[in-house]
């Protein structure tokens, strides 16, 4: 390992002996292995060895240079980390293997320019500066949520859901998570490089999560729990939303649901009705009746369409939604965070001038995203927040909705990535949501992973995937707010800069490039 890292740490006289290929090809290699750090293998210490890699070969290198290794780096990580969309694109997209592998290739050439950025902003405006690449890093991270829609996937921080760094996460979230593996990382490299101060701030980053991990910001309501059934109804995506196939879909659900009358709360899973609301009024009020007479709450995805606002703005506004009904059960939460191109047409506004038709075709212009300001369900005088599938990837939105709450409910259908990491991966951002905000989290799927998840992100219940299931358990309500839920990510993004304008202010003025002299 020194070894290895000693050619890494090379003087720049040295580097220049040295072609771009070898750093190039160590940063394409620490971007691929990043994402098995993360679930479905775990291998946690890859999210430190992986980042410790890439800034390592960015040490005396031009900025244009980092821009390449950085762009290396992030094209690994999103090539081998998101993969998984190989299988909705090649097997339920109709398309040929090599087109879908070219998809996903460009796809992470997009992506990997936050890295890029990343590392060109290093080399050029920090060199030498140590504690500027974990608050870059952070930033990166955090325009993920925004840049593009966003595409809030693949964090450092979640690599130690359930290990001991997230203690972190009730204070700053996953971006302070984030901020301590990839200091962590860059002190790996400096103490390798004989810097052995660097010893002192990983002491106190481990000895601050030891700490945080004593701190109680939660803590479980008197009332008693809920008993609550979440229904997986294990429905191939290539049957689901055929017309021939919806009664088959419904019985399925109401099957599965037959022996849970009678528990305060039975959920089915995103759209797990395939049908709009208004093409089956006779089965929901059907389906409240039964709830009402057993003293149940049930809570379903389901595609909303709102014909109020469709009269009001002239054009369909359908909805990815969430409906509650039956006994002390009401609400409907509309899906605010869309797919682009799988659940709604960027632009589609413009694209109407030359697609007449587009906005009044669900299959051209997808869903509506809905407000910002909704009311969380209300489930036996409890108030429950919701987030539907991809919502679940953007911190802030899930701190929000679970501010005014007292347990949350995410649904999904993750059948399009069935047999990859995509579903594991989905599942370690609901347990890292759970941590954040202290509260308990349900999780109702069509095929996986349906599972309880406490205010730890411990997964207390985890039903088998791929299989329709029936998975029991009690749900607390929670009282209390979290650090995070009340500050949101501003501690640490001000935290981050306040680093970044310090390293700039104290930035080398000429750096030093002989390696003998930092011995």
């Amino acid at each position: 390992m020194r070894a290895y890292f000693d050619k890494l740490l090379s003087t720049s006289e040295q580097k220049k002996q040295l072609p771009l290929i070898f750093p190039l090809l160590i940063s394409l290699f620490a971007g691929a292995i990043f994402s098995f750090a993360l679930a479905p293998y775990y291998w946690w210490w890859l999210a430190i060895l992986s980042p410790a890699l890439l800034y390592a070969s960015l040490r005396h290198r031009s900025a244009k240079q980092a821009f390449v290794l950085g762009w290396a780096y992030g094209f690994g990580l999103w090539f081998v980390g998101a993969f998984w969309l190989f299988t909705s694109i090649h097997t339920y997209g109709d398309t040929n293997a090599i087109l879908s592998v070219l998809m996903i290739a460009i796809m992470a050439l997009v992506m990997g320019l936050f890295s890029a950025l990343q590392a060109w902003a290093y080399r050029r405006f920090f060199p030498e500066t140590p504690l500027t690449f974990a608050p870059l890093w952070v930033f990166s991270e955090w325009a993920k949520t925004w840049v593009f829609t966003g595409f809030p996937w693949l964090f450092a921080g979640y690599a130690f859901t359930e290990r001991f760094l997230d203690s972190y996460a009730p204070l700053f979230g996953v971006f302070g998570v984030s901020f301590v593996v990839i200091t962590l990382a860059c002190a790996l490299v400096e103490v390798l490089n004989r810097r052995v101060f660097w010893v002192v701030p990983s002491a106190v980053l481990l000895l601050g999560a030891w700490g945080a991990a004593q701190l109680h910001f939660v803590e479980q309501k008197a009332t008693k729990p809920l008993s609550v059934s979440l229904i997986q109804g294990n429905i191939p995506q290539d049957l689901k939303w055929l017309t021939e196939y919806q009664a088959k879909t419904l019985m399925i659900y109401v099957n599965l649901s037959r022996t849970e009358w009678g528990r305060d709360l039975i959920v089915w899973p995103e759209s797990s009705i395939p049908m709009f609301q208004s093409d089956i009024e006779p089965f929901l009020k059907a389906m409240q009746a039964q709830a009402e007479k057993t003293d149940t709450a049930w809570v379903t995805g389901i595609p909303y369409w709102d014909l109020k606002e469709s009269k009001q703005t002239g054009y369909p506004m359908y909805y990815n939604s969430i409906m509650a009904s039956g006994s002390e059960a009401e609400g409907l939460y509309k899906k605010q965070r869309l797919v682009p191109f799988g659940e709604y047409i960027p632009l589609s506004g413009l694209l109407s001038w030359v697609l007449p038709g587009v906005q009044n075709d669900v299959m051209l212009s997808g869903f509506s995203r809905g407000s910002s300001e909704q009311k969380p369900l209300m489930i036996k005088n409890h108030p429950l927040a919701s987030a539907i599938c991809y919502e679940i990837a953007y911190p802030n939105l899930t701190r929000r909705n679970a501010s005014t709450s007292d347990f949350l409910v995410t649904v999904s259908n993750d059948a399009w990535f069935t047999g990859t990491a995509g579903p594991w991966q989905h599942l370690q951002m609901v347990q890292m949501r759970a941590k954040e905000n202290g509260r308990w989290f349900i999780r109702a799927t069509n095929t996986g992973v349906t599972a309880f998840i406490d205010h730890t992100g411990h997964i207390v219940k985890q039903a088998p995937t791929d299989q329709e299931f029936v998975l029991r358990g009690e749900l607390p309500a929670m009282q209390g707010q979290t650090w995070y839920n009340r500050f949101s990510d501003w501690p640490i993004l001000g935290f981050s800069l306040f680093l970044l304008v310090l390293g700039w202010i104290y930035r080398p003025r000429k750096v030093d490039v002989s390696f003998k002299s930092r011995r």
